[in-house]
């Protein structure tokens, strides 16, 4: 049975037909005219119904989505490249395959596959990295039905996703960071003490530090400004400015160089963080300090702020977290602050041991 849909966008009025046929792969289409919609319709589901019709998703193949996928996201999402990946992994899956072959079954069958891989460190990928895979894949596969109408079916909705570990929480005690501060110091690379510091004063990303650019500085509100865009989640905030890292950032901005906006200047070529890495790594093991990364600089400030009985509320806005859920990993680390407010409502419901 055909259903025909009319919309009225920017662009004018278009008629969207749907034709579904028991047994048969639904069928879409969109006319500028409604005469048009109401003959494909009635040639179409005529043609289905003798045998005689093979739908867009069975003449547009998986590479034809992962190319104009692909396309679509390039600069507009930060993932991009991660997705590419991704996209580029399922390609050899799905290689010579019709969007229509692929199958529940068949999305399952290959995220086994890939989970059971090694990567080039020698180690499986994490069930959350195979969600991302798999998230990559139902994105591809929406645009294919919203935009590119190439199909009315999303596959990677009905393959299960795999249970994911809760978030890591490794930060350094007083004694680590004592010891790293001081072999980061120490260190012959002239940015990586400042990067380590301002990563820890803050509890910005990697990124977010080492694409900091001299205009983003605001020395008399004691603040950084990270833009809407240059963040993990594309929302902007602002990050206190103080300590150490105010008057070395002060001492940095004297000799700074006037055609080059970036704190950390570093080689055009590679990743920012790639001039940092065997610095930061060396000194990491100078200090004894194990199984410790530099986006676990990010978890010691969020533990810092909670041991020092900083609400979730004020923490997430501090790192840009968009729930909650996000900062909770930390909850645990704030038992006192748990204790005083206990102690606060008791006071205020006239239950308090003094009486009071």
């Amino acid at each position: 049975m055909a259903y025909i849909q009319k919309r009225k966008g920017k662009s004018g009025t278009t008629y969207r037909v749907q034709i579904r046929v028991k047994g048969h792969p639904p069928e879409s289409a969109s006319f500028e005219r409604l005469t048009d919609a109401r003959r494909w319709a009635a040639e179409t589901e005529s043609a289905i119904k003798a045998g005689r019709h093979f739908g867009v998703a069975r003449r547009r193949s998986f590479d034809d989505l992962a190319d104009t996928y692909g396309a679509a996201i390039d600069g507009e999402l930060k993932s991009a490249d991660g997705r590419r990946g991704h996209l580029a992994r399922w390609r050899e899956e799905f290689a010579g395959l019709s969007i229509e072959e692929i199958t529940p079954s068949s999305i399952a069958a290959a995220r086994d596959k890939i989970a059971r891989e090694e990567t080039a460190r020698g180690t499986l990928r994490t069930s959350a990295t195979i969600n991302r895979y798999l998230a990559t894949l139902s994105c591809a596969f929406t645009y294919a039905i919203r935009d590119l109408e190439w199909t009315d079916r999303n596959p990677v909705q009905r393959v299960r996703k795999g249970k994911e570990a809760a978030g890591r929480v490794r930060f350094l005690s007083d004694q680590e960071r004592d010891r790293l501060l001081a072999e980061c110091k120490a260190s012959s690379n002239p940015h990586l003490y400042l990067a380590v510091v301002l990563a820890l004063s803050t509890g910005s990303r990697q990124s977010e530090v080492m694409g900091l650019r001299w205009p983003q500085v605001d020395f008399e509100r004691r603040t950084i400004r990270l833009l809407d865009g240059t963040t993990k989640n594309g929302h902007g905030r602002v990050l206190p400015l103080t300590g150490e890292a105010f008057s070395m950032l002060q001492d940095r901005a004297k000799v700074r160089d006037l055609h080059d906006d970036r704190v950390f200047i570093v080689p055009a070529t590679g990743k920012a963080f790639g001039s940092l890495r065997t610095a930061w790594e060396a000194a990491l093991r100078r200090a004894d300090v194990k199984d410790f990364r530099w986006h676990d600089l990010r978890h010691t400030a969020a533990s810092y702020l909670m041991m020092c009985g900083v609400s979730s509320m004020e923490v997430a806005k501090i790192l840009g977290h968009r729930t909650l859920e996000m900062t909770a990993r930390y909850s645990h680390l704030s038992p006192e602050r748990t204790v005083e407010l206990g102690d606060v409502l008791s006071r205020r419901l006239g239950l308090g041991g003094d009486g009071s």
